[in-house]
């Protein structure tokens, strides 16, 4: 009985974590929240994760190996590049647009910007890089077994893919017009055909914009 408690506890620890990282990327994970949002004792929480490190680190660990819901890359009957720009998109959409990209940037800023991080910060921002590209190289990889990846080393493709991205994402929180948006799936398009065969990166009539 112990043993099915103490697996029960550990679960709502590690997803009330994963929730509050899903809403936001720069919540700190201090004992004290993730405890509350668990609805369990801070004793309890340091029983099964003396560190945050430790508690960060099993949270990613477990993402790792969640495939994103409605993957793009999943879909046979589409082209490769536009795929890939889906899954660019899919992304951007985490973050959305206007007064939500702004708050994402303003979180961005006081975390890790406005003063030195802490060490846990910087540990938590490295780890949940780490599971950015991973997911990244999951679809190059895919992409690469179809014969549809241009040669070149994998995580530098998919760096370069998240720098695209991340420069986007810094746009979506200044001012703009919507002339901005189809400016964006241009410049998807562009990225994708960077890191695709030419005959794959040619297939993109049909990108959702």
């Amino acid at each position: 009985m112990s043993g099915r408690m103490g697996r029960s506890t550990r679960d709502k620890i590690l997803i009330a974590a994963a929730t509050m990282l899903g809403e936001d990327p720069t919540a700190k994970l201090s004992v004290r929240a993730v405890s509350a949002r668990a609805g369990v004792s801070t004793g309890s929480l340091r029983h099964f994760f003396p560190t945050q490190r430790a508690l960060i680190d099993t949270v990613v660990a477990g993402i790792y190996t969640v495939d994103l819901p409605d993957d793009p890359m999943q879909d046979p009957e589409r082209p490769p590049a536009e795929r890939l720009v889906a899954c660019l998109q899919l992304l951007l959409a985490q973050v959305g647009t206007g007064e939500t990209a702004r708050e994402h940037w303003r979180a961005q800023h006081a975390a890790y910007v406005a003063s030195p991080p802490s060490d846990d910060a910087v540990h938590a921002f490295l780890a949940l890089e780490r599971l950015a590209v991973h997911y990244v190289e999951k679809w190059l990889v895919r992409l690469r077994d179809e014969g549809a990846l241009a040669p070149g080393e994998l995580e530098h493709h998919a760096r370069f893919l998240l720098t695209v991205v991340n420069g986007l994402l810094t746009e979506r929180a200044l001012p703009g017009d919507l002339t901005r948006l189809e400016f964006e799936s241009r410049t998807l398009v562009t990225a994708a055909s960077a890191v695709l065969q030419p005959a794959s990166s040619n297939q993109t009539n049909s990108v959702i914009s």
